[in-house]
């Protein structure tokens, strides 16, 4: 049996609970510090106030510390650990090799995909070392996933299915430190990726003006789950420790449904949790933050990555402007609108501007103040207030399915409850025998039994059947029943929340794989020492360190291309550009970045001029 995890970020306490609720497997959240977002930081009280919820349902919680580490951080580092640990973390997602050296409990660490993930050489290293359970970079395609899968099988491969984009490879971009003395690989991106940009050919000529040029859009790989898990993936992660509840509740909710779906089809998968999910409205990715949607070379490269006009939010297409009249906009369309939505609109300069809604009349809207806006204009919805009402209220619940059984005993009663087999990692069950006289029926109890059986309350459980086994219809009172049942649900309670699989320390062992040690990031001694005794070379140091950017060194290494996107791409459109190469990225602030094209790796790398 393959076990499929559906992987969820929470910003915060808030955010896990919800992520747990709305049908999670797993949740991913950041502690104080050193978790890879500097914002999104939480109290270790807090995540054992989650994984105690979590943990209800099998439901794993994960912790970054996925930042590099100083070397007068690793004792906290250290002593952080082992307070997660005690409060029930299930793993630790990391980047620093220095873990490898630190005195840690017997929990388990993944890699993150600030390691650089992306081949089969690469997880068998990680696998030597220790890791149980691998991030793989984003922009592998289902072909190089397989391959990994094939080449460690017995490795968990987690996949990014969900939420924004990097533009260089996770780990490898350190264009935030350079320009801005903001380390992405410290949880302080300043996202460089998302500022506006000219491009010019060598000789100056401007061949874009002032577009978001390595902006993406955001990942949406829902449509494509089932090839996924036949690839390889076990864990399907949405992006977003920074993005509020609505975001988790919606998105979370919806790959829920989607996974499930695909679990119903294919037995031989199935879900590593327990709960079934009631949901109080219907999900839809479009009505949550999204910069437009791409599968990002799941298949190969696509048309359909950028996202130029914009890094903000577009949300929901609501139609095209009708007319234009003084103080209102028709809108041609069908759907309805509310006061105080958001809308938004590409200028004719290709500037993305927005308005609020003051007031509706059917398609008649009338905006706070009246926006430049024209006939035929495409409207897109980024503030939905009926949607944000909804999604402020109670949105889901989640209850384990219990198959009740009461036997009868020689002196008096047996009372059983077993989870519904729906999980067989987690086929338990709880009875209890109770002393009691067999005392015959006047009347078939069946009805009555089961009703009192099956009122649950507010616990997390439901009844899905309830099964009699009596050689007569004995009568037992409802409130002895009703004991029973409140007896027995309190020691599946117990039983069930002290939930965690505790492995074996991590053994360090020798690397196979001969990488680039400065994509090692390397920031602190034991993590140098490690680099050192892997690759038999002193690796070099990470520019948060020095401050000096090794000759060479590219402030990005992306997949994603330019000169693909503009329809030059020798390899793919067999046109030649007209402009003369290098081409440099130029910003606002006067920096100029040239552009370097490896067309047999098929990558596009980011230099300082």
């Amino acid at each position: 049996m393959t076990y499929i995890e559906l992987l969820s970020p929470a910003r915060n306490l808030e955010c896990g609970l919800a992520a747990v609720d709305h049908g999670a497997d797993a949740v991913y959240i950041g502690a104080a510090k050193y978790g890879a977002r500097a914002s999104a930081g939480n109290s270790v009280q807090d995540i054992a106030t989650l994984c105690k919820y979590a943990h209800q349902f099998k439901v794993k919680v994960y912790v970054t510390v996925n930042t590099i580490l100083y070397d007068d951080e690793l004792q906290e580092t250290q002593d952080l650990i082992w307070e997660l640990y005690r409060v029930g973390v299930d793993a630790l997602i990391v980047q620093d090799l220095a873990l490898l050296k630190l005195k840690l409990p017997p929990i388990p660490l993944h890699a993150s995909t600030q390691m650089d993930n992306q081949t089969p050489q690469k997880v068998l290293a990680l696998r030597e070392l220790g890791y149980q359970q691998i991030v793989l970079a984003r922009e592998l395609s289902l072909d190089q996933i397989r391959q990994i899968h094939q080449a460690v099988p017995d490795v968990p491969l987690e996949a990014f299915v969900h939420g924004a984009l990097c533009v260089s490879y996770s780990g490898r971009c350190y264009a935030s430190e350079y320009c801005f003395g903001r380390s992405a690989n410290r949880g302080e991106c300043a996202q460089f990726c998302r500022l506006p940009f000219t491009l010019e050919d060598s000789n100056g000529e401007r061949i874009v003006e002032d577009k978001y040029l390595l902006s993406l859009r955001d990942m949406n790989r829902s449509k494509h789950l089932e090839e996924m898990m036949d690839a390889g993936v076990r864990s399907f992660k949405i992006e977003g420790r920074l993005k509020n509840v609505s975001y988790v509740k919606n998105i979370t909710a919806y790959y829920r449904q989607q996974i499930d779906a695909v679990l119903r089809r294919r037995t031989e998968y199935q879900r590593s949790s327990l709960g079934e999910e009631e949901f109080f409205f219907t999900p839809d990715p479009s009505r949550s933050f999204s910069r437009g949607f791409t599968n990002y070379f799941l298949h190969g490269r696509t048309d359909d990555l950028a996202s130029p006009d914009t890094p903000k939010s577009r949300g929901q297409m609501v139609g095209r402007v009708k007319e234009v009249r003084p103080g209102c906009i028709i809108v041609a369309g069908t759907t309805p609108f509310s006061n105080g939505d958001g809308l938004c609109f590409l200028d004719s300069q290709g500037q993305l501007q927005g308005f609020r809604v003051n007031r509706v009349e059917g398609n008649h809207l009338y905006p706070a103040e009246m926006p430049d806006v024209k006939k035929g204009d495409t409207l897109w919805r980024n503030y939905d207030q009926q949607w944000e009402k909804i999604m402020a209220r109670d949105t889901a619940v989640r209850k384990i399915p219990l198959h009740f059984t009461l036997s009868e005993t020689a002196d008096g009663f047996e009372l059983k409850a077993m989870f519904n087999e729906q999980c067989s990692m987690f086929n338990v069950q709880c009875s209890m025998f109770f002393q009691a006289e067999h005392q015959l029926a006047r009347t078939d109890q069946t009805a009555g039994i089961k009703e009192v059986l099956s009122k649950l309350g507010d616990t997390i459980y439901y009844a899905k059947d309830v099964e009699i086994c009596f050689s007569q219809p004995w009568f037992i009172p409802r409130s002895m029943l009703a004991d029973w049942r409140r007896c027995l649900i309190e020691k599946l309670m117990n039983n069930n929340v002290t939930y965690r699989d505790d492995v074996s320390k991590i053994q360090s062992q020798k690397v196979s794989e001969k990488a680039s040690c400065f994509n090692f990031n390397i920031s602190n001694r034991l993590s140098r020492q490690f680099v050192a005794d892997t690759c038999g070379t002193p690796p070099s140091d990470a520019l948060e360190v020095t401050g000096i950017l090794p000759d060479g060194q590219p402030l990005m290494t992306c997949r994603y291309c330019l000169r693909y996107q503009l329809g030059w791409c020798p390899k793919f459109h067999h046109v030649k550009s007209p402009y003369q190469e290098p081409y440099f990225l130029c910003s606002k602030d006067g920096r100029r970045f040239r552009l370097e094209f490896d067309c047999k790796k098929c990558e596009m790398k980011v230099f300082h001029a």
